[in-house]
């Protein structure tokens, strides 16, 4: 985001705050959306990923308060006060929207971190239901500015996990920690590599432009809901072959382990492996791509993992199946869905010269299959959590 850009946001999501309870917020925060180079339902298998963090992002105004209320309000929302007593907050107890941020104070307050109320004011410019995280830059816009409100001094690692966890326990979707630790974590101009198991990792230049490389999100406008199972029983399923196959997770099978524990599993299960296992890969590829300075050669390696979400993980659908194959055809270099599944968005590797072409090439494709028009942009890598006002 430009300092332009973050000083116009800042002021609206004051203005936004000093509608909703009549005076000035102690500071104004931001978290970013994310895409995620490469690296899908690998993160809660204790694997590998590679985000970047979008110019989008979630902002909130906040104040501190004295006497254990939490109000909640968000523009993008119905525009509606929801007020909370942060001792009475408990998982499943707040409906819609605001379970997000009301999860991360219920997680501090878990952590034993010393939390008050507050008053917050949301506005975020994070698609929702494209699979860019909206949830996460949510949970991490909340939680940097209540570390900075109560003093409480944790690095982003950190607020990364408490939001995990209040996505998780709190919510109840069973997210692994990608989407958190992008949000909080990432710098501009890099990806970041990141181990989930060890949550250690490091950042990437991405610098494509100096290459003439660019790459294009295309958001299918199809709307998805993790919390509605289906999420939660890949995961599941990735569990159980894990513990069938007598690993902790299933980071641990090597692409060259990967026949001989599939003939283990029943049929079932084989796809999810085969997916993580074969994803796993798909990153430390990427990553040895990037470091020998050969980024032309990822777009065989996002298409290879559209395939392998779309055959063996089975969450992909017709848009995103559309996306990949009209960018693909448009001269994009290659291209692969995002996020969880069922609807979201795209992502493709292209010459920047050729930007235009592949936009108008899948939007033309959209209109003759009779779908809703894509909403198309570059994605520029940008900074995580950080204090804008």
């Amino acid at each position: 985001m430009t300092t332009d850009a973050a000083a116009t946001s800042a002021t609206d999501t004051t203005e936004a705050f000093a509608a909703a309870y009549g005076d000035a917020p102690d500071g104004v925060w931001a978290a970013p959306g994310r895409i995620n180079v490469i690296g899908e339902h690998t993160d809660y298998n204790e694997g590998f990923v590679l985000p970047a963090a979008l110019p989008h992002t979630t902002r909130v105004a906040a104040r501190r308060r004295t006497d254990g209320r939490i109000r909640l309000t968000s523009v993008q929302g119905d525009g509606k006060v929801t007020e909370l007593a942060l001792d009475g907050l408990a998982p499943g107890a707040v409906p819609g929207w605001a379970a997000y941020p009301a999860g991360v104070f219920w997680a501090l307050a878990q952590a034993g971190h010393p939390v008050g109320g507050a008053d917050l004011a949301f506005t975020s410019d994070v698609p929702t239901g494209a699979g860019l995280s909206s949830s996460a830059a949510l949970e991490c816009a909340t939680a940097i500015a209540l570390d900075e409100l109560f003093g409480l001094g944790l690095d982003a690692p950190a607020r990364a996990l408490l939001a995990q966890r209040a996505e998780n326990d709190f919510v109840g979707v069973p997210c692994g920690a990608l989407d958190q630790m992008a949000s909080s974590c990432c710098v501009a101009g890099h990806a970041f590599f990141l181990d989930t198991r060890t949550l250690t990792g490091r950042q990437v230049p991405l610098d494509l432009p100096a290459v003439g490389l660019s790459l294009l999100v295309i958001d299918t406008r199809v709307k998805h809901d993790l919390g509605d199972g289906a999420y939660a029983a890949l995961r599941a399923g990735c569990e159980r072959a894990a513990e069938l196959l007598g690993v902790r997770a299933l980071r641990d099978l090597g692409i060259e382990e990967l026949a001989a524990a599939e003939e283990k599993l029943p049929a079932e299960l084989r796809p999810l492996v085969r997916h993580v296992v074969t994803e796993d890969q798909r990153v430390l590829d990427t990553i040895r791509l990037l470091d020998a300075g050969e980024p032309r050669a990822l777009g065989p390696v996002l298409t290879a993992g559209h395939a392998s979400l779309r055959d063996d993980y089975r969450v992909s659908c017709p848009e995103t199946d559309l996306a990949v194959s009209a960018a693909n055809a448009a001269g994009a270099l290659g291209a692969r869905m995002m996020g969880g599944g069922f609807g979201g968005s795209v992502l493709a590797l292209v010459d920047t010269d050729r930007l235009g072409a592949v936009e108008r090439a899948v939007c033309a494709a959209f209109a003759e299959a009779g779908f809703a028009a894509p909403y198309v942009f570059p994605a520029v890598p940008s900074q995580g959590a950080h204090r804008i006002k």
